[in-house]
């Protein structure tokens, strides 16, 4: 057997199993020993029933009775009720949409089952949770500490004592594919030793400076733990592994940034000023700072890559306008430190959707209006040219080709777009500077594209452009740390003047009447709002339109039947998506009912409240995300967060949102809170669960990148670490398209 194998050629699997092990990601040996326990049940300590404590994620054993399945009576959600029963007393168990679990575990089965015990009317509960047989794990997880492997002396302790404690593995499951199964189908790889003669691509004294095990260890350790300190260990060396591996890739295409020859551009602090002054509003001093080290970067010698991270309407386009009219309106210096006549500089912004770089292009058209600067836009949907020659105060639309023409040859310098910026056929003349959007939205393959984009002429050395990077999400210093390790941070971390603080309220379901009759009195007066409902994972994605449009027709019915209501949600095709904000943003819908889809940074002003249902459904970087939607302007905004849970810990994590508008702040605390599990926008960062778990130790991360950076410094090219080199571009190939 090895390694590389295909699962289908040790493993009878049937159509159900092939399909849900696809949708996990499993289709090799090797795919298989890394889909690593999401956690642990303990023989040592199955929690008695009736010394459990509300709302803490516990395991308990006992034996199932009164199972049976049925449909909820007003909502027709198929699900099992059951009650599970141990010498401290019972419980009440229900699953949502899981209606098959009563034949899977009739009356009288032993089991584990894990989750949050909840209390109500002092009746005890738990929705939802992760149930295996408790028989049939003990016997086979005991067989892990029988297992004849071939290995050296010090692996062989993990299965010395018999008589250790039992951690039971528990894994995520796909539908047709069980905890249970990857328990049977690990223990056999494992049996069998694949692990034993693996090569570590992470150097000895790398292992050896931060403790960590070896890879064959790391692996029977954090598959078949004898207690909790080797499954720590073993998820520490991985969450290591990872970071390190990151911070390997970013660091290596940073020193080939840096390498590369680039725009040295001298900016004029007169011109800049004299275009700051325009404005009726001044800068924050964190604006100041940031175009400040913008402006140091462009005079430095390399190309600039750096983060923009601002909450939104913290002015970043301010920022970002401010350091293109620098690009464009002055000379770069050549090598001897004079100024040569390229002609107009070219600035390249991108965007994630066509309604974004609309809105962004409009932005543009009012800090540049009066200067003979010209700006195209560029989408799926047609192009764009301001200023116009029939209206100098407007904008016109022309053709691609013209567009293209014009770009090509240098006469519009500032180019805003989407995707369609990295077609093949646009061209630039002289790209000095890339501005992204919402930074995460983008892989690095394309971010590299949109910089190769000059048109050099032969005469004439390609140059990288310098990078600017933005984002309004907020995410925690070790997320920022891992996933943007080549770019330099810089904060917004200051509002600009005039904005109303929003005000944010919790409201338990009896108060609903009274916010309604305030979300009326605020359409009346003009205004528009949201209501945004949660997506329901466990009834798949046919539930997350469903609670939309059933809330809106509710709503359309019972509460506000003279406002126009529209949906919007995440199975709309693009265009459609596009339609209905376009059509938000002119004041033709009063009420928006909406999934979390709602795109960061869609600017509509006249939308000042918001109403979040299942607030705690959500983390607080998202809540605090999605209250940002409503603070477009100076208009009072709020935000309701409508929740039915009244457990003190639910409350309490909600109230932090009531006490500060710092999304940095939220983000972090959600990481304290609640786990890197629940982070914002978790899977958009690429990163696996384990190594998300490594984000709140800052000292893991700081130590990952410090070996990284010192790895790459004295050998790019890791001639020095043939394996390391290896495991680290096929990484790359994978999660850096």
């Amino acid at each position: 057997m090895k390694i590389s194998d295909n699962l289908a050629e040790h493993f009878r699997l049937s159509e159900f199993q092939g399909k849900a092990l696809k949708k996990l990601g499993i289709e090799t040996v090797r795919d298989l020993i890394y889909h690593f326990p999401i956690r642990y049940l303990s023989s040592s300590n199955e929690e008695i029933i009736e010394t459990t404590k509300s709302e803490n994620l516990v395991s308990v054993l006992g034996n199932i009775t009164k199972t049976k399945a049925r449909k909820a009576w007003k909502s027709k959600i198929p699900m099992t009720e059951a009650t599970l029963k141990n010498e401290g007393g019972s419980l009440k168990l229900l699953w949502l949409h899981q209606p098959y679990i009563s034949k899977m575990f009739p009356e009288g089965t032993p089991v584990i089952v894990s989750g949050k015990i909840r209390e109500k009317n002092g009746k005890r509960s738990m929705v939802n949770p992760e149930i295996a047989h408790a028989d049939p794990l003990r016997s086979l997880t005991s067989k892990f500490l029988h297992l004849e492997v071939k290995l050296p002396h010090e692996h062989n302790k993990l299965f010395a004592d018999k008589n250790s404690e039992l951690l039971i593995p528990v894994y995520s499951e796909s539908r047709g594919i069980t905890s249970r199964w990857f328990l049977y189908a690990i223990q056999k790889l494992l049996s069998q030793g694949i692990v034993d003669d693996l090569e570590d691509p992470i150097p000895k004294d790398i292992l050896k400076k931060y403790n960590l095990p070896t890879l064959s260890t790391a692996l029977l350790w954090i598959h078949a733990p004898k207690n909790e300190k080797n499954a720590i260990a073993a998820r520490k060396r991985f969450a290591f592994e990872e970071v390190f591996f990151i911070q390997l890739i970013r660091q290596r295409e940073r020193a080939e940034s840096d390498a590369l020859p680039s725009w040295d551009i001298a900016v004029s602090k007169k011109e800049l000023n004299t275009f700051i002054k325009r404005f009726q509003f001044s800068p924050t001093s964190a604006q100041k700072r940031a175009i400040d080290v913008i402006l140091k970067d462009f005079a430095s010698h390399r190309a600039m890559s750096r983060l923009l991270e601002g909450d939104v309407g913290s002015g970043k386009t301010f920022v970002a306008a401010t350091t293109s009219f620098a690009v464009v309106t002055t000379r770069p210096k050549n090598t001897e430190g004079r100024k040569q006549d390229f002609g107009n500089l070219q600035v390249a912004y991108m965007a994630p959707t066509e309604i974004l770089a609309t809105q962004h292009f409009e932005s543009f058209i009012e800090f540049f209006r009066g200067l003979p600067i010209q700006i195209g836009l560029i989408t799926g949907s047609g192009c764009r040219k301001f200023p116009s020659k029939v209206d100098p105060e407007g904008w016109t639309d022309i053709s691609r080709a013209q567009l293209l023409k014009w770009v090509a040859n240098g006469e519009i310098p500032i180019v805003i777009g989407t995707h369609a910026l990295i077609q093949k056929s646009v061209k630039f003349k002289h790209l000095a500077y890339v501005v992204i959007d919402e930074q995460h939205r983008f892989g690095t393959r394309q971010r590299a594209e949109l910089a190769r984009k000059t048109d050099v002429p032969d005469e004439s050395p390609w140059r990288m452009p310098h990078l600017l990077s933005m984002t309004a999400t907020p995410i925690p210093r070790t997320l920022a740390l891992t996933v943007y390790g080549d770019l330099d941070l810089t904060l917004l971390d200051e509002m600009p003047s005039g904005r109303k603080e929003i005000k944010t309220e919790i409201v338990p379901p009896s108060e609903r009447t009274r916010v309604y009759k305030h979300v009326r009195e605020l359409v009346s007066q003009g205004r528009q709002a949201y209501v945004i409902c949660p997506k329901i994972d466990e009834g798949g994605g046919k539930l997350e339109v469903k609670n939309v449009t059933e809330e809106a027709a509710r709503l359309k019915k019972e509460v506000f039947p003279d406002l126009r209501i529209e949906t919007l949600h995440g199975k709309m095709k693009p265009n459609s998506k596009d339609a209905i904000m376009e059509r938000f943003s002119q004041g033709e819908i009063d009420v928006l009912v909406a999934t979390s889809v709602v795109e960061v940074g869609v600017n509509v002003p006249n939308a000042t409240v918001i109403i979040i249902e299942g607030a705690e459904r959500f983390g607080l970087a998202q809540l605090h995300q999605l209250r940002g939607r409503v603070l477009r302007s100076t208009h009072q905004s709020y935000c309701y967060l409508f929740t039915d849970a009244r457990g003190i810990s639910t409350i309490e994590r909600l109230s932090t949102l009531t006490k500060t508008t710092n999304g940095f702040e939220l983000a972090e605390k959600d990481l304290e809170l609640r786990g890197s599990g629940e982070l914002y926008g978790k899977r958009q960062w690429g990163l696996s669960d384990v190594a998300m778990e490594a984000l709140k130790n800052i000292k893991m991360v700081e130590a990952a990148r410090d070996e990284a950076h010192a790895l790459i410094t004295r050998d790019p090219e890791l001639k020095s670490a043939p394996l390391l080199d290896k495991a680290v571009r096929e990484r790359e190939s994978i999660h850096f398209e």
